[in-house]
C-alpha cells in the first residue's frame, strides 16, 4: 500500500508538493483549529499514549489541533519494507516530522489508521490524519491528500497554520483600521455643517455712536 502512495513518481512531488499541500490543508484548518484548541497545537500528541480505538485516534491528533471525523474512521494493516529505497526514505522523514520513526518497524506489519479532516477536504481533494501503530504504540503519523497522494508532515502543517494565523490578523487588523478611518470623516461632518452655517449667518453691520445699526 506505501508503494502505491510514495512511489518513485511521487517522490520528487513529496519534496514540492507537500508544502504546497499544507498551504492549502492548514489555511482550511485555521479558523477552527489554532483558538480553539484546549491542548496547545504546538505541543503535539504524547508519543506514549495507547492506541486502541477510534476515540484514541481523535485524541490522539486534537494533541496537534486536528480535529478529524470520528465516524469516518478505519483502521487496516501494512507492511514497513525491510530494505527501503529512495522514495520510502523521504517519506519517513516526512514520518519524523510528528517525532515517530519508521526505521525501528523495518519488516514488520503495522496498523494503518485513516480519518477524515472535515474542514481540510473540498470537491476535489480529500484530507486525511494517518496514524501508524505498533503493539498499540504510535509509530508514525502524516497527512494524506487524496486522489493526489501528497503526503504532509505534522510541523509542516503546523507552520502553514500558525503563518496563516498572522496573515488573518493582520488582515483583520487592517480593515479595522481601514473601517476606522473611513468613519472618522463622517463623524466630524456635522459639526463642520454647523460652522458653516453660523459663518452664513453672521453679518457684521456699521453702528452709529449710540450702538444702533447703521442703515
Amino acid at each position: 500500500m506505501f508503494v502505491v502512495t510514495l512511489n518513485r513518481a511521487r517522490l520528487r512531488q513529496i519534496g514540492v508538493g507537500a508544502m504546497c499541500c499544507a498551504v492549502v490543508v492548514c489555511s482550511a484548518l485555521l479558523g477552527r483549529y489554532i483558538s480553539t484548541r484546549t491542548v496547545p497545537a504546538a505541543a503535539g500528541a504524547p508519543q506514549d499514549q495507547k492506541i486502541e480505538s477510534a476515540q484514541d485516534i481523535q485524541t490522539w491528533f486534537a494533541g496537534w489541533g486536528i480535529e478529524v471525523d470520528g465516524a469516518s474512521i478505519t483502521a487496516d494493516k501494512v507492511k514497513i519494507p525491510r530494505k527501503w529505497d529512495d522514495s520510502f526514505t523521504a517519506f519517513n522523514t516526512v514520518v519524523e516530522q510528528s517525532g515517530l520513526d519508521l526505521a525501528r518497524c523495518k519488516g514488520k506489519t503495522v496498523e494503518k489508521w485513516q480519518a477524515l479532516i472535515p474542514a481540510a477536504s473540498d470537491g476535489e481533494e480529500s484530507c486525511y490524519g494517518v496514524l501508524l501503530v505498533h503493539k498499540k504504540k504510535p509509530v508514525g503519523a502524516y497527512l494524506l491528500a487524496k486522489p493526489s497522494g501528497f503526503v504532509t508532515g505534522l510541523r509542516d502543517a503546523q507552520s502553514a497554520m500558525a503563518a496563516a494565523a498572522e496573515q488573518a490578523a493582520e488582515t483583520a487588523a487592517e480593515a479595522a483600521a481601514d473601517q476606522a478611518a473611513a468613519a472618522q470623516p463622517a463623524e466630524d461632518a456635522p459639526a463642520a455643517a454647523d460652522e458653516s452655517a453660523a459663518a452664513g449667518y453672521y453679518i457684521e453691520l456699521p453702528i452709529d455712536a449710540g450702538g444702533y445699526p447703521v442703515e
